[in-house]
C-alpha cells in the first residue's frame, strides 16, 4: 500500500532540511578551505583560496636565483594551476552528494552538474599528477616545452 501524500510530504521536507543544512555545513567548509602545492622542481609553493584565487606564493630555498625569468614563471603557473585543480576537485566531491537521488523521496530524481563546463575538463581526468607527486615527480610540459628533461 502507498504511503498517505502528507508522510511522503512529511519525509521530503524532513530529508530537505537535512540537505539544507548540510549544504550550508559544506559551504562554511569550503570558505575556509586552501590547497597548497608544490613545483615539481620543488622551486615554487602556490597556495589558492576557496574561489581558487591565488592566496600566496612561495620561492623556496633560493632555487629561484638560478632560474631564467621564464623557468620561474613556468613553476609559479604549474604549482597554482595545480593547486586550483585541487580545490576544483575538492569542491566538485563536496558538492557531488547534493545533485544525487534521494534514496527516500523517489520525487527527488537529483541533477547532473556539468563539472567539465564550470571547471574545465581537466578536473574529470584521472589524478595521477598526484600520485607522481607523492612519488616521483614527472616531468611537467613546461619543461618538455624548453627541451629540458629535469635533470640537473
Amino acid at each position: 500500500m502507498t504511503e498517505p501524500l502528507e508522510k511522503r510530504l512529511e519525509k521530503a521536507m524532513a530529508e530537505l532540511q537535512a540537505a539544507q543544512e548540510a549544504v550550508a555545513r559544506t559551504e562554511r567548509e569550503l570558505r575556509q578551505a586552501s590547497f597548497a602545492v608544490l613545483s615539481s622542481d620543488r622551486a615554487v609553493r602556490a597556495t589558492v583560496g576557496p574561489q581558487g584565487e591565488l592566496a600566496g606564493i612561495e620561492f623556496l630555498e633560493s632555487k629561484y636565483r638560478d632560474m631564467s625569468p621564464q623557468e620561474l614563471a613556468a613553476s609559479v603557473l604549474e604549482a597554482a594551476n595545480a593547486a586550483r585543480l585541487k580545490m576544483n576537485r575538492h569542491v566538485m566531491k563536496a558538492m557531488a552528494p547534493f545533485a544525487e537521488p534521494s534514496s527516500n523521496v523517489p520525487e527527488l530524481k537529483g541533477f547532473e552538474l556539468d563539472w567539465e563546463r564550470i571547471f574545465g575538463p581537466e578536473v574529470l581526468r584521472e589524478d595521477d599528477e598526484d600520485t607522481a607527486r607523492d612519488g616521483q615527480a614527472a616531468t611537467p610540459a613546461w619543461r618538455d616545452a624548453l627541451g629540458e628533461d629535469g635533470e640537473d
